[in-house]
């Protein structure tokens, strides 16, 4: 009889080990024995923060282009103006005008403004966000289109790009909704450690309301599949964070745990789920336990984005699972005091296009088994074989 949890009680952390698989920067060959090709798409962000600047010191190394083909959605006047600023004078975009041109193992800019851009380094600006959109849209059309494999999008200021194209709190709202997926999740990657929530960009004081044992349900089911193909972990194990002070303390400090939590556990449990909980944020966290288990599934967002960012500051990577494309950001903003100082990290970037490269291989390699396994089974029962 298989093990499960118990209404009350707090499980106890498993012991027994499994095996990732990770990707990075390890090329695959396909049947004619050549490297896949991928092209990465990646979104300018706005051009008054810090992103061209951790654009161009990721991909001046360029020993990274050897495993995919950039195309960084932007302006090249932009990022002349950015360059004179760094310390990366060996480093030159390949500008072209249409994605046919872009050419595998150069920095490619697709010139996607003929308009002068006004630049106000470390200032929000009505034409910062103009920007920012314009290229987030024309990158994820192409990302829709399958021209493009998967998308790295640059930080946005969320306040300055509003408008009626956009009237979104984020990236993730806009992207879920651009490519019709009924729910995405949030998930905050760094190494071996991925952190979601069920409840993103809300005042805290709705949060509460938002938790359902539908909504919970759902979540883990986004978390368990991409941990699954994104992420080619077998039988993920997954962490489920309580709502309350202690996980509730029983009823003591909270219902939600007792009447919500803990019965969404046993049922997603019984369908195959290994999800565990639900553990007190605090100790949890505290105590490294999150080393125990491949995703963690948080209440809400400074539950889970508190802790992840203080492991993971520099080099955090926030992924959108649940979405039939690939799109990946650093874990971190604009950072408008940094502009045009030469200061400001490529490390959170660079983790989000390997995370991209990972993504995309994974899901090829899953294809290509769920296709294999389903000709196996045709071919025993004399359908398609002969």
């Amino acid at each position: 009889m298989r093990d499960r949890p118990l209404a009350g009680i707090y499980l106890p952390l498993p012991s027994f080990s499994n095996i990732t698989v990770r990707n990075t920067c390890i090329m695959m060959e396909n049947e004619s024995g050549q490297q896949d090709s991928i092209r990465i798409g990646i979104s300018q962000g706005d051009v008054n923060g810090i992103s061209y600047e951790i654009i161009m010191k990721t991909l001046s190394d360029n020993r990274l282009l050897e495993f995919f083909t950039p195309v960084v959605y932007g302006s090249s006047k932009v990022a002349s103006y950015h360059k004179k600023m760094l310390n990366v004078r060996d480093f030159n975009f390949h500008v072209i005008r249409q994605l046919d041109q872009a050419v595998p193992g150069k920095a490619n800019l697709l010139n996607v403004f003929q308009e002068e851009i006004k630049i106000d380094l470390g200032q929000t600006t009505p034409a910062g966000g103009m920007a920012a959109f314009r290229s987030l849209e024309l990158a994820t059309d192409d990302l829709d289109k399958g021209l493009i494999d998967a998308l790295v999008t640059a930080p946005i200021n969320k306040q300055n790009i509003q408008h009626k194209d956009f009237n979104f709190p984020g990236h993730t709202e806009y992207l879920t909704k651009k490519f019709g997926a009924e729910e995405s999740l949030m998930l905050m990657v760094s190494n071996e450690t991925r952190i979601g929530v069920i409840t993103g960009h809300i005042p805290l004081r709705e949060v509460p309301e938002k938790i359902s044992r539908e909504r919970i349900m759902r979540k883990l089911n986004i978390l368990n599949h991409s941990l699954k193909e994104d992420f080619g972990i077998q039988r993920p194990r997954i962490a489920l964070m309580g709502l309350n002070p202690h996980a509730g303390d029983k009823g003591v400090i909270g219902r939600e745990e007792e009447q919500i939590i803990i019965p969404t556990i046993q049922e997603a449990f019984d369908k195959g789920i290994l999800v565990f909980g639900p553990y007190p944020a605090d100790g949890f966290f505290g105590s490294a336990s999150f080393n125990h288990f491949d995703g963690i599934l948080c209440m809400y967002h400074d539950q889970g984005l508190i802790p992840f960012k203080t492991l993971s500051f520099k080099s955090g990577v926030n992924f959108t699972a649940g979405l039939p494309v690939v799109r990946t950001s650093p874990a971190h903003g604009t950072a408008f005091d940094l502009a045009g100082k030469d200061s400001a990290s490529p490390d959170a970037f660079r983790e989000a296009i390997y995370l991209a490269i990972d993504v995309v291989k994974n899901r090829r390699m899953h294809q290509e088994i769920s296709a294999n396994r389903l000709g196996a089974v045709q071919d025993q029962d004399g359908g398609d074989g002969d």
